[in-house]
């Protein structure tokens, strides 16, 4: 029987101990955290706010595997109504629908971006620079970088039609992301896998295959690797709880800027006390901006799409998403570009940030199959369940 240490209790932590163990291998996994869940973690208490706006898209490879482990569970539907409520913010108004030329973005038909362009040069080209810089402002929902257009055009085209395909591939789990952690928790007990908490790793394992699946700079750093760097975001948070009113907008996509914010209990009532309002919102920054500077530009779009706002606050909270919101490729590089999977030695990666496809939490999870692949030595696992 194989034993396999995993590092980091998140979802690519799970997810590799899950797989580890359906292949027959022991497995520990130990958490330096109280709780596991990783950036899935959703807070205790009234206001149920996961670590910024999380979303579960269905046309991934994971949201397969998950309900082949009926591990998905309820899912929290966005009411018709409130689908109607999705503003649009441009040239410094509210309005329902994009500009006209930025649909042509949006067609799947539409040509394949290339790899070594930045996406507003190629999209200018195909669609004229202001519907350009409008799509890829609103790209920033799904790259959570301050300036999508001077990425890879294929990077942030994938992510674009990701983002706006009907039916909306995006779902949201009832309750918040730590109802879908705690099935995978479940799971991997009821399978064997010893889950270690309060356990922080700061010298690598020996005598055993070992997957780290933390963050990238945790991986650099527990591994004594300098090479393990790669390009993300750092985005500005900031979570509110207003008194309800009757015709809130559901959500907000900023095109003048990448930004946005949602109200989330739109979707699933838990998330807040009766008679509140959770909102949510990302706004990224640019190394040389400030929180506050992140704050004050989604209070304009709150002060534009919430009426009286500031005086229905309840509760408030701020912060800076560092290099939490996975990784964005330059132009002439791709996922095959980041750090690899096989770190040589019985060493391998898992996470957002490392050499594998997807979009959001599919790279971890994609990371985190290839990861127990090859510690098992199969290069074609089983993926149904077990």
């Amino acid at each position: 029987m194989h034993r396999i240490t995993v590092v980091g209790g998140g979802f690519a932590g799970l997810t590799a101990a899950i797989t580890a163990a359906e292949a027959g291998a022991k497995v520990t996994v130990y958490e330096a955290h109280h709780t596991l869940g990783g950036r899935a973690r959703t807070d205790e208490g009234p206001y149920r706010t996961n670590e910024g706006p999380h979303a579960l898209y269905s046309g991934g490879p994971h949201w397969t595997w998950l309900g082949q482990r009926d591990l998905i569970g309820p899912l929290a539907p966005l009411p018709p109504l409130e689908a109607a409520r999705l503003r649009l913010h441009h040239k410094g108004v509210l309005r329902r629908t994009p500009p006209f030329a930025m649909l042509k973005l949006l067609r799947r038909t539409s040509v394949r971006a290339p790899v070594d362009v930045d996406f507003l040069t190629w999209a200018s080209q195909e669609a004229g620079e202001e519907a350009a810089r409008a799509a890829a402002h609103y790209a920033g929902i799904a790259v959570f970088h301050h300036d999508p257009g001077s990425l890879s055009a294929a990077f942030v085209q994938e992510r674009l039609r990701r983002t706006t395909r009907l039916p909306t591939e995006a779902h949201q789990p009832k309750g918040g992301w730590a109802s879908v952690i705690d099935r995978m928790a479940a799971r991997a007990w009821n399978l064997g896998v010893r889950m270690e908490t309060l356990s922080r790793v700061d010298t690598l394992p020996t005598g055993t295959p070992v997957i780290v699946a933390t963050s990238l700079d945790a991986a650099r750093r527990l591994l004594g690797d300098d090479s393990l760097v790669w390009d993300g975001g750092r985005t500005a948070l900031i979570d509110l709880a207003l008194r309800t009113r009757r015709g809130d907008t559901w959500a907000v996509s900023d095109l003048d800027a990448p930004g946005w914010i949602e109200r989330f209990t739109a979707k699933d009532r838990s998330l807040a006390p009766a008679g509140e309002q959770l909102i949510q919102g990302q706004i990224p920054i640019a190394p040389d901006e400030s929180r506050a500077d992140g704050v004050a530009r989604a209070e304009r779009l709150l002060d534009l799409a919430y009426e009286g706002w500031r005086e229905r606050v309840v509760w408030r909270r701020e912060a800076v998403a560092r290099g939490r919101t996975g990784a964005v490729d330059l132009p002439g590089t791709s996922w095959r570009d980041r750090p690899a999977v096989d770190r040589g030695g019985g060493v391998y990666l898992a996470g957002d940030q490392v050499a594998a496809p997807g979009v959001l939490s599919e790279v971890s999870f994609n990371s985190a199959l290839a990861a127990v692949s090859l510690a098992v030595g199969r290069r074609g696992l089983d993926l149904k369940r077990a």
